[in-house]
């Protein structure tokens, strides 16, 4: 491992505030635990605050904190159970109880404050983090989210402490619903208006802020032209990449097998739907009968929306998409979630990346992404209103279609299915990102901070 680092590290005891730290395949947690190796190597000394609901880390101190309100509590004890238990009778009996105990008290929450569940996760981190403020046991504070109570945590313990803070924002704030509102839809509930001072205020007093995406910068700058300004946060992009899940550093050789498989990972939504697939299945089954038989849409690590749902009955394609669930770690071979998942990315014949097809997808880029690339198989993009992905997928070479437009996304899985046929698909160009790229940078802004 090689990270070109300054060469004085002047702030290396790191709190890094990730409620969802070290849950396996969650994107959120892999934008951080990735950097982790990194910043170990170029001497940073971290503390890590977290939820309960992954892994302890045993490389440094880790510390696992409950959400003080009753909807995060819920949230963190189902995946604790999990985690200890897996997901059988008891997690079922325990998880279910504990629900109908706090319904109350959860509906109450809502009606109140109307934040969204983990919001409560703020309190046990910054008062945990305080104490070691006044310890003086850390130089630099950093939040991660995911989970918009780390950048809360993070920014109490700036304004109680004057530490140096630096903001990661994993998924913008401020959630864009039409096109000509510039960045400045107005809120429509509490939530939303509580992300919009967040985000103002994360602006005004952190030191380093930056977003995943070209576009998420662009209009955090449209609602905050005080960005990059004489005593605000200077605010950059960093393309967060990924490791190779299972270490591997080159391209497969790839099996052609029996039958066409396109397979999708990740969350599913109305707005994020196979049905888009299913739908373009219609006229190619038509045109070819036979392919029918020959090909199969395969669904891993989410259920499916309600879209997709009702596409395979009206349809009768019960026996084309196979829904395979989300996978976790397996206690025979000891293969985590994240390898099961990435052994099955590599045996794929297409890869279909689902962008989604709502306003703020051009300031998103889907974090499977980064581990479709180390898979080294053929990328289907469906995308929407994101030059920067668009360009991403055309540099690799992949099959690009775009949100909305019926007719293209037919005509690219005719393309597809007459490429497998011929076993020719498009051969991907091998550029995977990886993540040193991103703690370099990351490192480095952090040490410009006086």
């Amino acid at each position: 491992m090689s990270v070109d680092i300054p060469a004085v590290i002047k702030k290396k005891r790191w709190l890094i505030l990730s409620h969802g730290f070290n849950m396996d395949g969650r994107a959120s947690s892999l934008t951080i635990t990735d950097k982790i190796p990194y910043f170990l190597h170029a001497g940073i000394e971290p503390v890590v605050f977290s939820a309960i609901t992954g892994i302890k880390d045993q490389r440094f101190p880790h510390y696992q904190y409950l959400a003080w309100g009753p909807a995060a509590f819920r949230f963190d004890f189902r995946h604790w159970i999990a985690n200890k238990y897996r997901r059988g009778f008891f997690y079922k009996l325990t998880t279910r109880t504990v629900s109908i105990l706090l319904a109350p008290l959860i509906g109450l929450e809502k009606f109140i404050l109307g934040y969204s569940s983990q919001w409560s996760w703020a309190f046990p981190a910054f008062i945990h983090g305080l104490s070691l403020a006044r310890q003086g046991k850390i130089d630099l504070i950093y939040s991660t989210g995911g989970a918009w109570s780390a950048h809360l945590a993070g920014l109490w313990l700036k304004k109680v402490t004057g530490l140096p803070l630096i903001v990661e924002v994993h998924d913008p704030l401020v959630i864009r619903k039409n096109p000509n509102d510039q960045g400045f839809e107005q809120p429509k509930n509490r939530d939303a208006r509580f992300r919009h001072y967040l985000e103002k205020q994360l602006i005004r007093f952190s030191d380093k802020v930056w977003w995943f995406t070209d576009g998420a910068l662009h209009y955090a700058k449209v609602r905050n032209p005080n960005l990059n300004t004489p005593n605000n946060a200077h605010g950059f992009v960093v393309t967060p990449g990924a490791h190779s899940p299972i270490g591997l550093n080159s391209k497969n050789q790839h099996q052609y097998s029996d039958k066409l498989n396109l397979c999708h990972f990740g969350s599913l939504a109305k707005d994020r739907s196979l049905s888009t697939i299913l739908r373009a299945l219609i006229p190619l089954f038509k045109k070819y009968p036979h392919a029918r038989d020959s090909m199969r849409v395969h669904a891993y690590g989410a259920p499916l929306d309600p879209l997709t749902i009702e596409a395979i009955e009206k349809f009768g394609f019960n026996d084309v998409l196979l829904s395979h669930g989300r996978l976790e770690i397996d206690p025979i071979t000891g293969k985590s979630g994240r390898q099961r998942v990435a052994e099955r990315m590599r045996e794929a014949e297409v890869l279909i990346l689902l962008h989604g097809n709502d306003e703020w997808c051009a300031e998103y880029i889907p974090s499977k992404l980064y581990d479709y690339l180390w898979a080294g198989r053929p990328i289907w993009g469906i995308t929407h209103r994101n030059p920067q992905l668009d360009q991403m997928l055309l540099d690799r070479g992949a099959y690009l279609s775009s949100e909305g437009d019926s007719e293209g996304i037919s005509i690219a899985l005719e393309r597809i299915w007459l490429d497998w046929q011929l076993k020719k698909l498009i051969e991907p160009i091998w550029k995977p990102i990886g993540v040193e790229q991103a703690a370099y940078k990351i490192i480095t802004e952090a040490q410009k901070i006086n």
